[in-house]
């Protein structure tokens, strides 16, 4: 099915919008501008606005009908705290702020599909237009439920989509099960006694505990976890010492690092692994250690109802192009949360080729504005086919 003519019309103006977006990228919870726009742009298409979830957040409710069904469709507005190196006419007016992770896009498209429903009305019940803060790791997504998100707008089900470099701006992925890993942190500062270099005897030493530590943080992986079940354990940060002593074993190394998973099994045995490493390093060398493991973001996992729905949408508008094979992705993204509380699908939308390597958070990334009629497309079309039982 081509992309419905009133969002090939609306193309220039989304366009337009987006590069507008991406030249303004505001960080998660600071999304006053952004955040604006969209408020304003919803209450234009004459679609009920509530704002102040998550501090930025902004639900547009749209109900057509005396269908009972509801759903949510969810796109992320925040840019990353990094500097973009392109140029281009719609480059970043802010050091530090990119959007290199498509959020803009995101944005975009679902505000092309609320602009098409609201125009037509085809369809039969209700659908909420989530615009999500914070999704870089700060929150957004749990800061929404614990506001009363799903209190105030229940939802049958929740959708989730995200733009993919290296698929086709015509392609789609739509897979059942795991999609997003878990992303956890974790921190282990090793207290020894610090020494002079050239008399380590006199001391003990947490340089060592740590490397050794180190060392053996990847049997977690490749000896402990079931080869079947795939996770993933990264040290990211390490402090120890000064550069300018190098005569001096310090007291404290500091190393800080991620764990991913799919299953809550795994998320649980990599927590429980990196502690039992660090304290038996830290009793091996004779000092103290601290260990903390922070849980940040559940995997998220691809509802087998809700998946089908999506894969019948994606049929409608990218025909032949839809993929149902496709990897997981051992990032994070915290729709998990908004899948904890109803059944949900989070599909891939292709960006096209990643060109010159740039990838999501590469300096040099854009979102591919070719996407935008599809992403749109694949919205609306998925509202009216869910919501179109209930007429």
């Amino acid at each position: 099915m081509p992309i419905p003519a009133r969002i090939e019309n609306d193309l220039p103006f989304l366009t337009s919008l987006r590069r507008d977006l991406h030249a303004h990228p505001e960080l998660g919870f600071e999304e006053e501008r952004t955040s604006g726009i969209v408020a304003r742009l919803l209450e234009e298409a004459d679609i009920k606005v509530h704002r102040g979830l998550g501090g930025t957040g902004v639900v547009g409710t749209l109900q057509v009908g005396n269908g009972t069904r509801t759903i949510g469709l969810r796109a992320d507005m925040d840019a990353l705290a990094m500097p973009e190196m392109a140029d281009r006419p719609y480059k970043s007016k802010f050091a530090g702020k990119m959007h290199a992770c498509g959020h803009d896009g995101h944005t975009t498209m679902l505000l092309g599909a609320a602009r098409h429903l609201a125009a037509t009305r085809g369809f039969s019940g209700t659908v909420h237009f989530i615009f999500q803060p914070a999704e870089e790791g700060r929150g957004g997504a749990r800061k929404m439920v614990e506001d009363g998100l799903f209190e105030l707008f229940p939802c049958d089900a929740v959708y989730g989509l995200h733009n993919m470099p290296g698929l086709a701006v015509d392609e789609i992925a739509v897979v059942e099960g795991p999609q997003l890993a878990s992303s956890d942190s974790w921190r282990v500062t090793f207290r020894g006694t610090g020494t002079h270099g050239a008399k380590p005897h006199l001391g003990k030493d947490p340089i060592t505990a740590a490397g050794t530590f180190l060392t053996s943080l990847q049997t977690i992986v490749g000896r402990v976890v079931d080869p079947l079940q795939p996770a993933v354990v990264s040290a990211c940060s390490l402090q120890a010492g000064d550069p300018k002593a190098l005569n001096v074993i310090p007291d404290i190394v500091e190393i800080g690092g991620t764990a991913r998973a799919y299953s809550p099994e795994v998320r649980d045995q990599l927590e429980e692994e990196i502690g039992r490493l660090a304290k038996g390093t830290a009793a091996m060398f004779g000092i103290a250690v601290d260990y903390q493991f922070e849980r940040r973001i559940p995997p998220v996992v691809n509802d087998s109802d809700s998946t089908a729905r999506a894969l019948g949408a994606a049929g409608t508008v990218f025909g032949e192009r839809v993929r149902t094979s496709f990897p997981p992705s051992t990032a994070g993204d915290d729709f998990a949360f908004f899948g904890q509380k109803a059944p949900g699908c989070y599909v891939w939308l292709g960006n096209g080729p990643a060109v010159d390597g740039a990838l999501h958070h590469n300096t040099a990334y854009d979102f591919n504005d070719h996407a935008l009629g599809y992403g749109a497309a694949f919205w609306a079309t998925l509202v009216e086919r869910e919501l179109k039982a209930a007429l």
